[in-house]
């Protein structure tokens, strides 16, 4: 199981055959995963701290994927609290939303704390 971080949103509007790129794609060549739920929070604190989007993970069957997953260094340097010899998946294609087995919503931590502390089901 890989994991993939989006806006709520997005994944909301995505119907069950959609293919899946986002926008930074064109730029990477490939799609930024994690490896983990911890690294993920990780991620989230690192990048989206400001909380001013909700977010979900997708939690993806890597063997469903057609696209090429390969475990690579982070691409750039991997953030705060995890290790530097962590590898990420890197999914060089579309992720097939059919290949998603669970959606799940970043909780918010409390003020003065890390941005992201968990996740909740989605209903």
């Amino acid at each position: 199981m890989i994991l993939h971080l989006l806006p709520a949103w997005l994944s909301e509007t995505m119907g069950a055959d959609d293919d899946y790129l986002p926008a930074a794609y064109a730029a990477d060549g490939f799609i930024h995963c994690s490896p983990s739920d911890e690294v993920m929070l990780a991620v989230a604190n690192a990048y989206y701290a400001s909380g001013d989007e909700d977010l979900v993970v997708w939690d993806v069957d890597e063997s469903a994927l057609t696209a090429r997953v390969r475990w690579e260094p982070p691409d750039p340097a991997p953030p705060p609290g995890v290790a530097a010899d962590v590898l990420f998946p890197h999914v060089y294609g579309p992720i097939e939303r059919r290949a998603v087995v669970r959606v799940r919503r970043l909780v918010a931590g409390p003020a003065g704390g890390p941005a992201y502390t968990g996740y909740a089901p989605i209903d």
